[in-house]
């Protein structure tokens, strides 16, 4: 296919999950050969069902999605699917192909070198990571050598040199790719053009530049809207003013104010709804446990990964109310199974004061039950607190400030984008109220201008808190007490 010739096409698609869940309405956009595109959007605006639609996996309703023949399209997507945890890495490369392949072991060789992993090929999928699982989402893609390359939150869980290394990727690659991603600066550095799905319109807008230069074009177009709507305000309002004044005259004069209204109702036609777009959650406060003082923490020895193979190391760490730890080290160095066997008491070395309420943020929401509606997995956590008869009232205000709105309280979390999960995530530790909060990196999957708000609420906590994230502008925000660096033990 010749450079600039369209491989893809959306043309007037509508697609919808039931009827009360538009998410396009005869979207038409192109992409064309050579295209390094992002693809932005609203936390819950559909932009993984825009890639479903590419690769056939979902049917428009209405409308066509047309594909140039005999083009591939891979996706990487944001989680490794729950079915596929107990697989060996050896079956889950396998499972990307829908034939035998009798190679396999040199091609998953290969593309584990691309992404800068090395393991084990009879290793489970659920032994690794967050960031080594991220890495291997976009191997699982790459194995398949697509002409389109479909990334879904790539950066996430990955550490500093982790998006350095994919960054780097995508910069020298030289087939097409399509991303959805939060992250700016990752973005720019290889993007060339933006998809922007509006979600009042369902619409696809499409625009050459980077991420801050769709940002700024959005919002002049928002500020254009809004001054079309004053000065159709301000003629309405004349227009109306005459129209009484005429319809009291009786007469001929009845005749101009009936065309007066007339001209009224074209006017209010023509008024825009001014979008506020990428709305932000509210500033919210996690409340702390009050009958809890002193030391809450204490932990004397962790386990971390040497190799492939665990090693245990001594500690002195000793956290009271309100101090905060961060831990940090590497992808594939132990930290989220650090963290999961403290939340659960079971962690080597540990002591954690009796009567001590723990709120984990888990990075796969594990802790979620995914059968549960919003509001039925906001009620479960408001149980064993004193607020275990909330009104209904309440609970649908808090759900509102992380913009889980009437429709989302009813939906499944299963159904939900991984953003959304992340807001249910963190409405569930405001009604919690925990004396230990653990955080493994919490602002994945989060629109980035809920970033600030949530660092906010984290630096107001007044309980013990252990912190694991890589991105440095979001740590910077919060007061750290003590770090504990895996990678120097």
């Amino acid at each position: 296919m010749a450079k600039g010739e369209v491989i893809i096409r959306f043309n007037k698609v509508s697609f919808e999950y039931g009827h009360n869940k538009p998410i396009l309405q005869e979207a038409d956009f192109s992409i064309r050969e050579g295209s390094k595109m992002a693809l932005m959007g609203q936390n819950g605006a559909g932009k993984t069902t825009i890639f479903q639609l590419l690769t056939g996996a979902l049917k428009p309703e209405s409308g066509s999605v047309t594909v140039s023949e005999g083009l591939t399209i891979a996706t990487a997507r944001q989680v490794i699917p729950r079915d596929e945890l107990q697989l060996t890495l050896r079956e889950f490369f396998e499972k990307r192909f829908n034939r035998k392949i009798y190679d396999i072991d040199p091609r998953i060789d290969k593309v584990l070198a691309v992404v800068n992993l090395e393991a084990p090929h009879d290793k489970k999928i659920d032994a690794f990571s967050g960031g080594q699982q991220a890495r291997l989402l976009l191997a699982s893609a790459l194995i398949q050598d697509p002409d389109v390359l479909l990334l879904d939150e790539p950066t996430n869980n990955l550490d500093h040199a982790g998006i350095e290394h994919l960054t780097k990727f995508l910069v020298d690659y030289k087939k097409n790719c399509i991303v959805i991603s939060h992250d700016a600066d990752f973005l720019n550095a290889f993007t060339h053009g933006v998809l922007y799905l509006d979600v009042f319109t369902k619409k696809v807008e499409q625009y050459v530049g980077d991420y801050f230069d769709v940002v700024k074009e959005i919002q002049n177009r928002i500020e254009r809207e809004r001054m079309k709507n004053v000065r159709l305000a301000k003629d309405i309002a004349n227009r109306k003013e005459q129209a009484s004044f005429f319809a009291q005259k009786g007469g001929h004069m009845r005749d101009v104010a009936r065309k007066m209204r007339e001209k009224i109702e074209e006017l209010e036609e023509e008024t825009v709804e001014v979008r506020q777009e990428d709305r932000t959650i509210r500033q919210f406060f996690i409340p702390c446990q009050e009958d809890i003082s002193g030391q809450l923490l204490e932990l004397t020895s962790v386990g971390v990964m040497s190799g492939h193979k665990p090693v245990t190391k001594k500690v002195e760490v000793i956290l009271k109310r309100g101090e905060r730890l961060l831990l940090t080290g590497p992808n594939g160095i132990g930290k989220t199974t650090l963290l999961e066997k403290l939340a659960s008491g079971h962690a080597k070395g540990e002591h954690i004061t009796k009567g001590v309420r723990i709120g984990y943020y888990r990075q796969d929401f594990s802790t979620l039950n995914f059968d549960d509606t919003v509001r039925e997995s906001l009620v479960a956590v408001t149980r064993d607190t004193e607020d275990w008869n909330m009104t209904e009232e309440r609970l649908r205000s808090i759900a509102a400030g992380f913009l889980l709105d009437e429709e989302v309280f009813r939906t499944k979390i299963g159904k939900l984008s991984e953003g959304q999960k992340g807001l249910v995530a963190f409405a569930r530790l405001v009604l919690q109220k925990p004396g230990l909060l653990i955080l493994d990196e919490p602002t994945n999957h989060i629109n980035f201008r809920h970033i600030p708000i949530i660092a906010q609420a984290l630096e107001k906590y007044q309980g013990a808190m252990i912190l694991v994230s890589h991105v440095p502008e979001f740590v910077k925000q919060i007061r750290i007490d003590k770090t504990l660096d895996l990678a120097k033990l």
